[in-house]
């Protein structure tokens, strides 16, 4: 069992339940395949936004804004499936950079959104396998607006959601596969300055 802190451990702003998350993460923790990890989520609940991001990955720490774990439904209140959501992409992509085989990425701020989305859509994959919700056709429209609403961006999009055992090398590939195809943008027509007269 994964130990699992999160903070605040009482909520006053928005009706979570720290012990829930915990509940939660642990669950997510041990079919990911990081059980044995510390994992701290630190959750904002000043902000209604929905960011989140990995701040260290011994502890594993998560931080994340309310807004990422609420229910679209019923505002201020938790959702499971949130919850599995945000924290199951970030563990997956936690696992991939504790994985030696995997490569070594940049940080995730240095990394081109390209690349970034790409890698998304491989741990969400792989969280759709384990049972968990993936909402995938939203994933490929995300994939489709960096990198082009082309066949060939839909083709490696589902090479990138059914992949397992990817390096981090084999994403930049598919990401530059995908962007090789992307029409360029239309080339702005130059009109004649108008001199004073």
């Amino acid at each position: 069992m994964s130990p699992v802190t999160v903070s605040p451990e009482e909520f006053h702003l928005v009706e979570y339940d720290a012990a829930e998350i915990a509940s939660i993460v642990t669950d997510l923790a041990d079919k990911v395949g990081l059980g044995d990890r510390t994992i701290h989520v630190e959750v904002d609940e000043k902000t209604p936004l929905g960011s989140s991001a990995v701040l260290s990955l011994d502890p594993i720490t998560i931080t994340v804004e309310s807004g990422g774990f609420e229910d679209a439904k019923k505002l201020r209140h938790l959702s499971r499936e949130s919850v599995e959501g945000v924290i199951g992409r970030h563990l997956m992509r936690t696992k991939d950079r504790l994985n030696p085989d995997f490569g070594e990425p940049p940080a995730d701020d240095d990394i081109p959104i390209e690349q970034y989305v790409a890698w998304d859509v491989y741990a969400v994959g792989r969280l759709e396998r384990l049972g968990f919700p993936s909402q995938r056709e939203r994933r490929r429209y995300h994939f489709r607006i960096r990198h082009g609403f082309t066949d060939e961006a839909d083709r490696v999009f589902d090479r990138l959601w059914e992949a397992e055992n990817l390096t981090w090398v084999d994403l930049q590939a598919a990401s530059a596969e995908a962007m090789a195809a992307k029409p360029s943008a239309p080339k702005k027509k130059r009109t004649a300055a108008k001199g004073r007269g």
